[in-house]
């Protein structure tokens, strides 16, 4: 005595439609892939303007990573701004720098922890220029001081 199990012998020998259902779920996945790769594409072009745009002159060419997509095409996954950081002439100078390097740095909205990293940098060299021009500035009072008391002495 043979039992059958409820199994239709249809979706075992009827081989054409469940191609056509295998090729149906794998277009499927491939279009889900090819969308997921345009959004990451999207999101890292803005990313990286975010930064180009906030940096201006003190940033270099963007330079982005690609992956090749379930269609073949090229997709941009990752990129990156190079910032400059640099000191300026004068510690006023180095100061206006540095917080344009930290807009730079911290400009998308999601900054990555290199991002997070050169605006730490940037912080560093403001401090250093902050406390470089209290020092001039201290200096030259003492000297404009020091020049008072010994015209009157």
């Amino acid at each position: 005595m043979m039992v059958v199990w409820g199994v239709s012998s249809s979706a075992y020998y009827d081989t054409g439609q469940w191609k056509d259902k295998k090729s149906q779920l794998e277009e499927m996945k491939v279009q889900q892939a090819v969308q997921q790769l345009r959004m990451i594409e999207q999101k890292v072009k803005a990313h990286e303007m975010a930064h180009k745009a906030a940096g201006g002159d003190l940033t270099g060419p963007v330079k982005y990573k690609y992956k090749k997509g379930p269609d073949g095409k090229l997709y941009i996954v990752g990129g990156e701004v190079p910032i400059k950081l640099k000191q300026g002439k004068t510690p006023e100078e180095t100061i206006q720098i540095a917080q344009k390097i930290k807009r730079a740095a911290l400009a998308p909205a999601d900054p990555s922890a290199q991002d997070r990293a050169v605006a730490a940098a940037a912080s560093m060299l403001e401090m250093r220029a902050k406390a470089e021009l209290a020092k001039q500035q201290k200096n030259q009072q003492n000297t404009e001081s020091g020049q008072k008391i010994s015209i009157y002495a």
